[in-house]
C-alpha cells in the first residue's frame, strides 16, 4: 500500500546518502535491517539502488528487500524506499575521497531538501558527508547547516546536540575560534536563549524549559579576573530573557558545570562555541547523539558522526548515532503535529 498522505503516527522521513565511500550506507543498512522500524516511519533514501545493493551484498545482508519510487509522495509504507538520484553506474571506492562521491552527496542533499521544503517528506535525516569534498561550483557552503539556512531563508538557525542524556545548543557552531568569540554579542545571546527555549518547548514538548547558559572565559570570568564578557555581554542578555519570562540561568563556568551534576538541573545547556559544546556532549553521549537543525520551518537532523573513511566497507561502523537522528526526526515531527 502506497503512503500518499502524511501521517504523524508513521511519518515519511527522507534520508540523504551522504558520501557513499564512507560508512553512510552501512549505518543505514544496519538500522533498517530490523524491519520493526518500518512500523514507526516510512523511509525514503535519496541515493542509488546499485550502491545500496553493493554494500548489502558485501555485508552479507540477504533478508533485506527494498522498493523503488520516483516520487517521495508515493513511497510504499512498511517498506524501505529508494529514490534513485541518478541512473548512471557509480564507481564506488570505499574509504577514498572522490569527486564523484562529493558530487552525488550534493545531488542527494539538493533533492532531499527540495522535497522537505515542498512537504513531500515530513522530515529529513542527513547521512555523514564530507563538506570539503562537497565544495564545488554548485555548492558554495562550508557545511550543511549553511546550505539549509539558505534553502529555507533561515537567518538564525541553531545546531542543538541531542542525546538521551543531554541537549546542548551551540550559539556559534562551525566558526574559527577567533570569529566565534567576536560573534558573541548581547543580542546574539538573547536570540540564542529565546530560540533554544522555544525549540525545547515546541519541538521537545517541555512546557517551561530551564536553560543554563555557559560563560565565555575560564571560570566564567571569575568576577572579571579572566575577562569581562560575562558581565558586559551575557548577563544583560539573560536579564532581558528573564524579563520576557524565559527561564535562563548563568553564566556558568563550563568546566565545573559539567564536572559536577549541575547540568542535570536544566532542560538544556547553551554553549558559546563549538568545542565548548562538543567535548562534554561526546563524553555524556556514548550511546549516540544527533544534531537537530533548530529554527527551520521543517524538521532536519543528522547523526553526530563523520564519514569514517578508515572504517568504510569493513562492517564495523556503529549505527547508534544515525539511529538516534532518525528517531529524533520522527519524535519532533510527531511533537509538531500535536
Amino acid at each position: 500500500m502506497q503512503n500518499d498522505t502524511l501521517s504523524p503516527l508513521c511519518p515519511r522521513i527522507g534520508i540523504t546518502h551522504g558520501d557513499f565511500n564512507g560508512v553512510g550506507y552501512e549505518v543505514i543498512l544496519k538500522t533498517f535491517e530490523d524491519a520493526r522500524i518500518l512500523t514507526l516511519l516510512t523511509p525514503v533514501l535519496y541515493g542509488q539502488s546499485k550502491v545500496f545493493s553493493y554494500y548489502k551484498k558485501n555485508f552479507g545482508i540477504a533478508d533485506f528487500s527494498y522498493s523503488l519510487t520516483r516520487d517521495a509522495r508515493q513511497a510504499w509504507s512498511q517498506k524501505f524506499n529508494i529514490l534513485n538520484i541518478v541512473e548512471d553506474k557509480l564507481d564506488i571506492d570505499p574509504g577514498k575521497v572522490t569527486d564523484l562521491a562529493g558530487l552525488m552527496a550534493v545531488v542527494s542533499l539538493e533533492k532531499g531538501v527540495d522535497d522537505l521544503r515542498n512537504g513531500h517528506v515530513d522530515g529529513l535525516v542527513l547521512a555523514p558527508a564530507n563538506p570539503l569534498n562537497m565544495k564545488r561550483d554548485r555548492y558554495a557552503y562550508a557545511n550543511q547547516q549553511q546550505y539549509l539556512d539558505a534553502a529555507f531563508g533561515a537567518a538564525s538557525s541553531m545546531l542543538i546536540l541531542v542525546s538521551d542524556r543531554v541537549k546542548i545548543g551551540m550559539l556559534t557552531s562551525h566558526l574559527p575560534l577567533r570569529e566565534a568569540l567576536e560573534a558573541v554579542t548581547t543580542e546574539r545571546v538573547l536570540q540564542g536563549v529565546r530560540g533554544f527555549a522555544m525549540s525545547l518547548k515546541n519541538d521537545f514538548g517541555i512546557t517551561a524549559p530551564k536553560v543554563a547558559v555557559l560563560g565565555l572565559n575560564p571560570h566564567a570570568g571569575m568576577s572579571e579576573a579572566f575577562g569581562r564578557e560575562e558581565v558586559s555581554l551575557i548577563e544583560p542578555a539573560l536579564l532581558q530573557a528573564r524579563n520576557e519570562d524565559v527561564f535562563a540561568f548563568g553564566p556558568f563556568a563550563a568546566d565545573t558545570f559539567f564536572g559536577s551534576d549541575a547540568w542535570l538541573k536544566y532542560d538544556g545547556v547553551l554553549a558559546m562555541y563549538h568545542d565548548q559544546a562538543m567535548v562534554p556532549f561526546q563524553l555524556l553521549s556514548a550511546q549516540g547523539g544527533a544534531y537537530y537543525f533548530s529554527g527551520l520551518p521543517a524538521v532536519c537532523t543528522a547523526p553526530v558522526m563523520e564519514c569514517q573513511y578508515d572504517l568504510a566497507n569493513q562492517n564495523v561502523a556503529n549505527p547508534d548515532a544515525f539511529r538516534k537522528a532518525l528517531y529524533l526526526a520522527c519524535d519532533i515531527v510527531r511533537q509538531r503535529t500535536r
